[in-house]
């Protein structure tokens, strides 16, 4: 089973500390395509997601979770 980044879990604990992608942005000198890959489900540095977390004061999986990469599998 192939695997990849989910930041959903990052949009619903933004919502709940009132913080939006431009805060992080902002507070935490986040590139503009470093969001973009989190959009996208792409993999970003290890040390983004803990900056991010220290500055949530969350958990890593209240930022990310691992999900089963549906289209990178080959179709039986």
């Amino acid at each position: 089973m192939k695997l990849k980044a989910s930041y959903k879990p990052l949009e619903i604990t933004l919502i709940k500390k009132d913080k939006t992608k431009s805060d992080l942005k902002k507070d935490l000198s986040i590139s503009p395509s470093t969001l973009a890959k989190m959009s996208k489900g792409e993999n970003v540095a290890l040390s983004v997601v803990i900056n991010i977390c220290e500055y949530l004061e969350c958990n890593i999986q209240d930022v990310i979770e691992l999900i089963e990469d549906k289209q990178n599998h080959p179709t039986n």
